[in-house]
């Protein structure tokens, strides 16, 4: 049973001013002067910002953002092109993207808090949680004369729906499929209703890509925490980080710093109007009930720089502990065995994809390398072997040539090894 909300704000309240002064006084990440001193090449750093305006040149991409760091220093930031094409407002560092996917990573960090507290067990059944997903159905089969149901083989646990293993849906089913369009329920309602759609196989099984499955665990924190999902974040992670410009509904005063949302068509560029995320009347969220879990989140570079250097420190910035170095070993290993997930030679941990053996894979990333994308083209990896982050930011759905350059190009900029 959750605590009351009113003695959950009691406990959190002084905890939560103390880590809010603090960010106050954290200051923006500084990028340095000279980039050989983070074991990075400056003249190939100096190269990524010019081959991005290259593929704005072309046409294919309105704007871009990419930062690269190493060794807990920020060594290049750039922006180039346009944050709309139309009216040519230049493309700045601080613009806030929708970073949609990547969320995904920041609900398991705040489940792993929780679990940290004793308040979660990553085993546990989620019908421990949220009595909602008793007695679930699996899918044997399903035609035109409709399904064959029988019980799973077991129950689906909050370690299923973090490694994307539950069997639930990847998206909405039929009966609020408007939801993304016009996030027009509450968390609450939206699980429930997601909790009684029959699973498409045996938990633990398969690996399947699950936005439903990430909603379910925003759920459980919820109630676990007493308080809602967008402030627990905000609360525990946003503010106490200093990520300044990091918003589930972002204020109004900071709508102009967010770029217009395109989509490529006929390999250019156009307004995304079509999705009501995008050019939509969802864009800024206003009057939405929905926190999106599985994609909400507003962000800008430096913000997210602040949220991977967290983990890549082991759960520490700034003097403040959000996780253990255990909890992001453990969020960050491979948990899907040999199942086929999103890639080869790529495996999922805890919210994050994972990379398993670089030689299976076209990517220069190193095994062990962690990140997450996310549906208009943002990007972040992380990789412990050498010590390094890149953050790719950009406003377009389709086509993915930009992100891959950023990635072989921030990778190639490395001349030292990590011990």
């Amino acid at each position: 049973m959750a605590p009351p909300r009113a003695a959950w704000g009691t406990l959190v309240r002084p905890i939560f001013w103390f880590f809010l002064t603090a960010s106050l006084f954290a200051a923006s990440p500084v990028i340095v002067k000279d980039a050989s001193q983070t074991g990075l090449d400056p003249n190939r750093l100096a190269q990524i910002p010019a081959r991005m305006q290259q593929f704005v040149d072309r046409g294919t991409a309105a704007g871009i953002v990419t930062l690269v760091a190493r060794h807990g220093h920020v060594a290049a930031l750039d922006a180039v092109g346009y944050a709309d094409l139309e009216t040519k407002q230049p493309m700045k560092a601080d613009n806030i993207f929708q970073i949609h996917s990547m969320t995904k990573p920041v609900v398991a960090i705040a489940a792993m808090m929780l679990v940290e507290e004793g308040k979660l067990l990553l085993e546990a059944p989620v019908e421990k949680y949220l009595p909602e997903f008793r007695g679930q159905w699996v899918a044997e089969s399903k035609g035109p004369q409709g399904m064959s149901l029988r019980r799973p083989t077991r129950a689906v646990t909050l370690h299923d729906l973090m490694t994307h293993t539950s069997g639930m849906s990847t998206n909405p089913p039929e009966a609020i499929k408007e939801l993304h369009g016009a996030l027009n329920k509450t968390l609450a309602e939206v699980v429930l209703v997601e909790s009684q759609q029959p699973l498409d196989f045996d938990p633990g099984t398969k690996w399947q890509y699950s936005n439903n499955g990430i909603a379910a665990l925003a759920r459980v924190i919820e109630v676990v925490s007493g308080v809602s999902f967008e402030k627990f974040l905000e609360a525990r992670i946003f503010q106490p980080l200093g990520m300044k410009d990091t918003y589930i509904f972002p204020p109004k005063e900071k709508h102009h710093r967010i770029p217009t949302a395109y989509i490529l068509k006929d390999g250019k560029p156009v307004k995304y109007t079509a999705d009501p995320l995008g050019e939509g009347v969802m864009k800024f969220r206003e009057g939405a009930k929905y926190p999106l879990p599985e994609g909400g989140i507003y962000s800008t570079a430096n913000d997210l720089y602040l949220l991977y250097q967290m983990m890549l420190n082991k759960g520490q910035y700034n003097g403040v502990r959000f996780l253990s170095s255990a909890s992001v070993e453990t969020m960050t290993r491979v948990h899907t065995g040999d199942l086929t997930t999103s890639q080869p030679g790529a495996g999922w941990g805890l919210g994050w994809f994972v990379i398993k053996d670089g030689s299976a894979t076209s990517s220069p990333l190193s095994p062990g390398t962690y990140g997450h994308g996310g549906r208009y083209g943002t990007f972040c990896f992380i990789d412990p072997k050498k010590d390094l982050i890149g953050i790719f930011m950009i406003h377009r759905e389709g086509g993915g040539d930009e992100r891959q350059a950023f990635i072989a190009m921030a990778e190639s900029s490395v001349i030292e090894r990590s011990n």
